[in-house]
C-alpha cells in the first residue's frame, strides 16, 4: 500500500489545501504505480503543534517558517 505521511504547523494550510495535498498524491502514486494504486494509498496530513519543530539544534517557530 502506498503510503505519504506530510507533517505541517498547526494551522498553517487550510481543509482546501490538506484535500490538495491528499488528492495529488495520490494521484502522483496512480502515474507511478498504476491505477490500481489509488485505493489502496494512504496520505496523511499532520499538524505539528508551534514550537514542534526542530532544525540545526534550534526550536523553530511558525512566525519563523514564514519569513522564510
Amino acid at each position: 500500500m502506498p503510503y505519504a505521511n506530510f507533517k505541517v504547523p498547526a494551522g498553517s494550510l487550510t481543509a482546501e489545501q490538506m484535500e490538495l495535498i491528499v488528492h495529488r498524491t495520490t494521484d502522483l502514486y496512480a502515474e507511478i504505480y498504476g491505477e490500481r494504486a489509488r485505493p489502496n494509498t494512504m496520505v496523511l496530513v499532520e499538524e505539528v503543534p508551534d514550537g514542534g519543530w526542530g532544525i540545526g539544534d534550534s526550536v523553530l517557530r511558525f512566525a519563523e517558517i514564514e519569513e522564510r
